[in-house]
């Protein structure tokens, strides 16, 4: 499990950030994508898959993830 931060670019893109290993990636695709229930399993754009548990969608934000899968690129 990893605190890591959400925030929204000015692209609309949420981005993924995790300080311990300083990696930011864009999050390309959520499980749950509603405003009332948004996390799930989040694919990255490394390849990685991370779990956030489903909550109400508040960006920025600092959330606790737990990796599900690691991409091809570490």
């Amino acid at each position: 499990m990893a605190k890591v931060m959400l925030r929204e670019n000015d692209k609309g893109q949420i981005l993924f950030y995790l300080a311990k290993r300083d990696m930011e990636e864009i999050i390309e695709t959520l499980e749950f994508d509603s405003d009332e229930k948004w996390g799930g399993n989040v694919n990255l754009t490394n390849g990685d898959i991370w779990y956030i548990t489903p909550q109400a969608k508040t960006l920025p934000d600092e959330v606790v993830a737990k990796i599900v899968q690691r991409g091809d690129n570490d």
